[in-house]
């Protein structure tokens, strides 16, 4: 039996398979995270381990397995951004600043400033940003200076429970290369260049990169008593969420693409490292990892707009949702699904911390334009809904830019691609028609056919395709399609004309 975890924004999941791809047990713990200032996004890695431990044991009790069937664990989990800095006893000196911090104004400034855009882009296949790990490191170690020197490593969310549960670090290629700034797209390490160029000393940071199906190392006696598994069960190394999510679409061709739909959207596809742009994320695959890359764009909050809207204005249908097994997001969807398309001239820009690619502005703010009295709440959730696919056809259409072939079908996976409203939006305002997959898996299933291949259950990555099953392709109306191509026009029209105000708004909400 295979078990794979994926560590995300807002909970981790565990899901148990055996070698033909089926089902033997799920588990799911929420959290949430820290904002303590606008554009501050920041978790304590401890809330992780908890949640890991604890999906562990209990997708093991609901399976009602024997823990000795377990033959290995692999673990994903989200851009850590900054990773962990932890001291020389590996605990945790400060909260993680995750991928969606975007705090480190000043330091990606100093970068541009300082370092030429043709070094940094021939190095890492990225340009710069506060979306990327090494200006957040920079961030801490100019306002953070005893925090610092407390500092002996940075480990990103899934490598920080890998370590407590095998007592040892290390990363794989899709980690390190997200981290962006000193790390070597080409050579596949560490790059010693940038190290000495951005003041960021290498020993910061893991000295073995392994393949995302590596086995890091056994699970030790402590986390064995907590989470119900053999002590000695093999821990393989995972990677990112998104491309691991992509791999659980059976990803491994050029052409192919995935949505990756959670608390934020992450859509890519994956090339031989030719179609690299600064426009967008570039990093290694999590399989063929040392000839393939990932290529992805992304919105920054597109599932936490939905769910912040729920928190804030659906107090009753939380509490239906408490009182029976109705979802809160079905009822909204009930009233949204009664607006037409466009939703009646409302535009929401979906940037509610900032944005990464491609527009690449942390002082992007959220924005509904177009709202009159005839609008109701219905209006608004749709609206939020079609913005965020608009951020996908953004994304899209910039990787088409830069020379990216992509298949006419679209995989989508992830929280809204539960929603038959929410596909239809997203597959007519993309232009690519969306393909689900039969069950709502994620990074997870990936998860555990890359545990699989560390232990040698699976030779050829391909062989993933024998696990899947996909439920109707949701196509383009193409009226519709049409009439989201004049509100995609002015959809990046009206972030252009604001985005100055956007940037005086920043300011006044930060102080700076």
């Amino acid at each position: 039996m295979l078990i794979g975890v994926d560590i995300g924004t807002g909970g981790t999941k565990a899901l148990m398979l055996d070698e033909r791809g089926r089902t033997l047990g799920e588990a799911f713990h929420e959290y949430g995270v820290l904002t303590p200032r606008p554009s501050w996004a920041e978790q304590w890695p401890d809330v992780w381990l908890e949640a890991v431990t604890i999906v562990l044991k209990d997708v093991l009790t609901r399976s009602g397995l024997n823990p000795k069937d377990v033959a290995a664990v692999a673990i994903s989990g989200l851009y850590g951004g900054s990773g962990i800095p932890v001291d020389k006893a590996g605990e945790p000196v400060r909260p993680c600043m995750i991928w969606m911090d975007r705090r480190a104004r000043k330091e990606t400034q100093w970068v541009k400033d300082n370092i030429p855009f043709d070094k940094i882009f021939s190095i890492t296949g990225n340009y710069v940003d506060s979306y990327y790990g090494f200006t957040k490191i920079l961030w801490m170690k100019n306002n953070e200076p005893d925090l610092w020197k407390r500092t002996r490593q940075f480990m990103t969310p899934k490598d920080y429970v890998i370590y407590k549960f095998t007592d040892i670090a290390a990363t794989d290629y899709s980690s390190a290369g997200n981290i962006g700034g000193i790390f070597d797209i080409h050579k596949k390490g560490w790059s010693q260049e940038m190290s000495d160029a951005l003041g960021i000393p290498l020993s910061l940071f893991p000295e073995r990169i392994t393949k995302s199906f590596d086995i890091v190392g056994k699970l030790n006696k402590k986390y064995a008593a907590a989470t119900g598994l053999l002590e000695g069960t093999p821990i393989v190394a995972g990677g990112i969420d998104a491309p691991v999510a992509q791999f659980s679409c059976g990803v491994v061709n050029e052409g192919e693409h995935v949505a990756m739909t959670g608390t934020s959207i992450c859509w890519g596809t994956v090339h031989d490292g030719k179609y690299l742009t600064p426009g967008l994320i570039s990093f290694p695959y999590v399989v063929n990892d040392e000839s393939t890359i990932y290529t992805f764009g992304g919105g920054a909050t597109s599932g936490a707009i939905i769910r912040w809207f729920r928190d804030e204005f659906g107090a009753c249908e939380r509490e239906v949702q408490r009182c029976s097994d109705i979802s809160a997001y079905s009822l909204l969807e009930k009233e949204a699904k009664n607006v037409a398309v466009g939703s009646d001239g409302l535009i929401v820009l979906p940037y509610f911390m900032g944005e990464r690619s491609p527009i690449w502005d942390p002082d992007a703010r959220g924005t509904v334009l177009g709202l009159s009295l005839l609008h109701t709440r219905g209006h608004i959730y749709r609206a939020c809904m079609e913005g965020v696919a608009l951020s996908l056809r953004h994304n899209m259409e910039e990787a088409v830019k830069a020379g990216i072939k992509l298949d006419k079908e679209c995989y989508i996976v992830g929280g809204p691609a539960r929603s038959d409203l929410w596909t239809q939006i997203f597959a007519d305002a993309t232009g690519y028609a969306m393909k689900r997959l039969n069950r709502d898996v994620e990074a997870t299933l990936g998860d555990a056919f890359l545990a699989g291949m560390g232990v040698g259950v699976f030779k050829d990555p391909l062989e993933i395709k024998g696990w899947l099953d996909f439920r109707e392709t949701v196509r383009t109306n193409t009226e519709n399609n049409e009439l989201y191509g004049n509100h995609f026009r002015l959809y990046t029209m009206l972030y252009e004309r604001t985005k100055d105000i956007m940037a005086e708004v920043a300011r006044m909400q930060t102080g700076a």
